[in-house]
């Protein structure tokens, strides 16, 4: 058998432990945790599922209870059939829900609220992990300093515009400190703000605030952000300020020849300062065939590297290999969380929101939170990116579940809450129906979105080997 072949299986293998491990084991500690609520609580559990529908396999415990690993791998649940009347999604059970005793509205609570207190236990040992052995971060995810600003940006139709960051006379160089008056750590968060923003000015058209440090002026510009890109989200037209780094050079190659070194740093090409990928493009398609002037970075001091005119600039640096650095960020848990929170708000706010630019589209289901764990775990840093989407994934978990929608724990203790209010229990056929149509609508909410999350992985696989040929 090849080595490659052996290679690749040993790393499917590989991803597929780590998304089970940190994916299914997401789901089992939310279950578990409203399990063992139930145990000390004195509820009767009468099964224990990970997955819905056909069981694959099932025992029944000394305990009594019915251990289940079932077929549709979309969550789990734990039936208390004296708590919940969900037999819709959970099937039936062999329990005499009439010869069970009453239960407190405060075990109630304790019991549906005991899932997602587990997802946050949960998810601050991961953070706690990730905080000491370190989060890796590329240097244009961690930049606040606009690196680029094009002239152009494509719109949802097509056409092209000036980019509303032009328009509103950002410059290379600035760094975005605030957006709409919030505060902004990195890249990504600006691009979430700016994604999940849903202000508008006086005409009614989308804006933004963003509050940039200018040589040391702080200035306030109004940006008006414009739907562009495969998902149609809100961009602005701006890039982070990074280094682009030499990799390695093919011993022989054209690269070779014009004098690069693994380990070198772009800094200028013909006179243009290049702090990211999109500047180095600019430069390289300006040169064209021309001879050109390559100014590099080599242990600390300036190298000029010149070409005389004959092929294309950029396939004079063929054979060369490009980086970013990454540095570790040791980041307190209580920070992660923070972060963590804030994303999902943000991203609730912006779908719930009438203005709001988010669709159920743009979210990810279960094959999107697959995906993420198997990207990690095809990563160079598996087990720590795996560890910090898991975190994001929990908290995410935690938050949902709690939201007061019939079928998840957030609707069970609304109606807990209801029928305490109101001094007596809601009429069983309209807790049965109203769980019967939350259960379709969830269910159909999931496979939207899991439509949508095999297009974009079935899109950025196209746009991959397109890649890969193009480096051939």
């Amino acid at each position: 058998m090849p080595l490659d072949l052996i290679q690749s299986i040993l790393s499917n293998l590989w991803a597929i432990f780590l998304v089970v491990l940190f994916f299914g084991g997401s789901i089992f500690v939310h279950e578990l945790g409203h399990f063992l609520a139930a145990r000390r609580r004195g509820v009767h559990v009468a099964r224990f599922s990970i997955g819905f529908g056909p069981r694959i396999m099932s025992w029944r415990g000394k305990d009594g209870v019915e251990y289940r690993l079932s077929w549709l791998p979309l969550g789990g649940y734990v039936a208390l059939p004296q708590l919940a009347d969900m037999r819709g999604i959970e099937g039936e059970a062999d329990t005499d829900v009439a010869s069970l005793p009453p239960i407190s509205y405060r075990t109630k609570l304790i019991v549906f609220a005991a899932g997602a207190f587990f997802n946050v236990i949960f998810a601050f040992l991961l953070a706690s992990i990730l905080w000491a052995i370190g989060r890796p971060v590329t240097e244009d995810l961690a930049s606040t300093r606009v690196g680029r600003v094009a002239e152009k940006i494509t719109v949802a139709d097509g056409s092209q515009v000036t980019s509303p960051a032009a328009a509103a006379g950002v410059r290379p160089g600035d760094r975005i400190v605030a957006i709409d008056g919030r505060p902004v750590s990195d890249w990504m968060e600006i691009q979430h703000r700016i994604i999940s923003g849903t202000g508008v000015d006086a005409a009614g058209v989308r804006a933004l605030d963003l509050q940039v440090d200018r040589a040391g002026e702080l200035l306030t510009l109004r940006v008006n952000p414009v739907r562009s890109g495969e998902e149609n989200f809100r961009r602005i037209g701006v890039e982070p300020d990074y280094n682009l780094w030499i990799q390695h050079v093919e011993p022989g190659s054209a690269a070779e020849k014009l004098g690069l070194r693994a380990g070198d740093r772009i800094a200028e090409v013909n006179g243009q300062s290049i702090r990211n990928i999109g500047l180095l493009y600019e430069a390289l398609q300006a040169a064209g065939s021309t001879a050109a002037r390559v100014v590099v970075e080599r242990q600390g001091a300036p190298t000029v590297l010149t070409s005389a005119a004959g092929n294309k600039l950029a396939d004079r640096l063929t054979g060369s290999a490009l980086q970013l650095k990454l540095s570790l960020v040791h980041q307190p848990p209580w920070e992660q969380f923070e972060a963590s929170i804030k994303m999902t708000i943000d991203t609730l706010y912006g779908l719930l929101h009438p203005r709001g630019d988010i669709a159920l589209s743009n979210l990810s289901g279960p094959i999107g939170i697959g995906r993420g764990f198997w990207a990690a775990a095809k990563s160079d840093f598996p087990i720590r990116f795996a560890l910090w989407f898991a975190v994001l994934v929990n908290v995410n978990l935690a938050i949902f579940n709690l939201l007061p929608i019939p079928v998840l724990d957030g609707g069970h203790m609304l109606f807990a809450t209801i029928a305490r209010l109101r001094g007596r229990a809601l009429p069983m056929n309209f807790i049965m129906t109203t769980q019967s149509v939350f259960i379709v609508l969830l269910f159909s909410m999931i496979l939207y979105v899991s439509f949508f999350d095999v297009r974009r992985w079935a899109r950025d696989a196209r746009v991959d080997e397109a890649a890969e040929e193009a480096r051939k």
